[in-house]
């Protein structure tokens, strides 16, 4: 039988297989890729955290903030508090008189955190939202000083949300919730300031010192006449700005979060105020 000419015989693998090749290579990536998806551990966290926040939130994946939604994809639920989170991780709160290698299986993936690596990730978070804070701290403390309310509203900020105090006396008169008319101007310019937080929750509490109200009062005691000034700032604000009510909270808290001795004139003044809370996007709910 003759032999066929070199050339007859054709060079490299057929063309499918190059096909099939690429098509294998792609599955591999795919199911490294779950792989890679199905476990979460301390330092994979940490890097999807910062590598999330410089670009777009890490809460919008899941939702738009702590409290609602998923905590990236290991299943466990956004909350308000560092505390509860760590608690929701599986670790007692007594966790760190116990022993410092206590061990927590994710419940979604079966894998294991330790507290130490719980509590590093809870450290990297809370650092993020104090930085969050101190710069709306930062920005709002000019805007006051500009409108000129630096002297008349205090502000202060924590990692969850920067707090802005108004004094009850400026507000309102004694034993009353109707807000003064000197007080329009200056509430007209916080909602400005406040306006430019539009995805923020804000809460509004009201406070008073410990002293009865007068009898002609038309409110029963400090809870109740608190709550109605909160809500009269509330529904000034939603009246006067372009706040959406549903960002917008209110409660009394009366005469039992004092800043200041209420056995003092000076102090109860201190005591009776307003305060505005602005929580920060990693905190809001």
């Amino acid at each position: 039988m003759a032999k066929k000419k070199q050339e007859d015989i054709p060079l490299g693998s057929p063309a499918w297989m190059a096909t099939f090749s690429d098509l294998m290579n792609l599955l591999l990536c795919f199911f490294v890729l779950l792989f890679s998806m199905s476990t979460v551990d301390a330092e994979k966290w940490e890097k999807v955290v910062a590598s999330f926040n410089n670009t777009f939130s890490i809460w919008d994946a899941g939702a738009s903030a702590i409290g609602d939604g998923l905590l990236i994809s290991n299943g466990v639920s956004q909350l308000n508090e560092l505390k509860d989170y760590i608690n929701s991780t599986g670790v007692a709160e007594d966790a760190e008189d116990e022993s410092d290698n206590i061990v927590v299986e994710d419940s979604q993936t079966g894998g294991e955190l330790s507290d130490k690596d719980a509590h590093e990730i809870l450290g990297e978070i809370e650092e993020m939202q104090i930085g969050e804070s101190e710069q709306m701290y930062e920005s709002i403390e000019e805007m006051l000083y500009e409108s000129n309310l630096d002297k008349e509203i205090d502000i202060d900020f924590t990692s969850q949300y920067v707090q802005l105090s108004l004094k009850g006396a400026f507000l309102f008169d004694s034993g009353k919730a109707e807000l003064k008319k000197e007080s329009f101007e200056t509430l007209n310019l916080v909602a400005r300031i406040l306006e430019t937080y539009p995805d923020s929750m804000i809460e509004i509490e009201g406070h008073t010192d410990n002293q009865p109200l007068i009898n002609h009062s038309k409110y029963e005691d400090n809870d109740a006449l608190s709550d109605a000034r909160a809500r009269e700032v509330f529904h000034y604000l939603v009246d006067n700005s372009l706040l959406d009510p549903a960002k917008l909270k209110h409660a009394g808290r009366g005469e039992y979060d004092p800043v200041a001795d209420n056995s003092t004139a000076e102090g109860r003044q201190k005591n009776r105020r307003v305060e505005i809370k602005i929580y920060n996007s990693l905190s809001s709910y």
